[in-house]
């Protein structure tokens, strides 16, 4: 998994024997265990990483009016119940919530509107709750309705 894995050797004079995998993939899921020997005494730890994917077709950026599938998916081994993707959640009325049991959203003609932070939040029968955030980028024009635009002569016009 080099170079993707490291620990940090100032830790671990503290007792942080912490394992960092950066970027993380999907085969990187699986049962970690770290075994510590101090002196006479074996110290071990066990921790099970679970992976959240976020994909898009097409891929990002998107081109503006193509069909946009965003898809969530999680190596969470209990029942899907719930699917819940956010827009812009904290960015007040223009955020959007919409929630179903498919892991996909599919935005028939995104706009530059439908760009910025999604978030896909999972909800399992065990109770578990995942999410995932990322950011959408759009290709396209952002103007008028009406493609005639006045300006006044000597001015600027955008």
């Amino acid at each position: 998994m080099k170079p993707r894995v490291s620990l940090q050797d100032s830790a671990l004079r503290n007792g942080n024997f912490s394992l960092r995998i950066a970027p993380v993939r999907s085969a990187d899921v699986g049962l970690y265990e770290a075994l510590v020997t101090y002196r006479t005494e074996v110290h071990s730890c066990h921790v099970e990483l679970g992976v959240i994917t976020v994909t898009l077709s097409p891929p990002n950026p998107v081109i503006g009016n193509e069909l946009l599938l965003m898809s969530c998916n999680s190596s969470h081994r209990a029942s899907l119940m719930e699917t819940c993707w956010f827009h812009n959640e904290h960015l007040g009325p223009t955020s959007r919530k919409v929630c179903s049991l498919s892991r996909t959203l599919s935005i028939s003609r995104p706009a530059m509107s439908d760009a910025g932070s999604w978030r896909c939040q999972l909800q399992y029968s065990d109770k578990e709750i995942i999410s995932a955030t990322f950011n959408l980028q759009i290709l396209g024009f952002d103007g008028p309705a009406n493609p005639v635009v006045y300006a006044a002569a000597g001015s600027a016009a955008d």
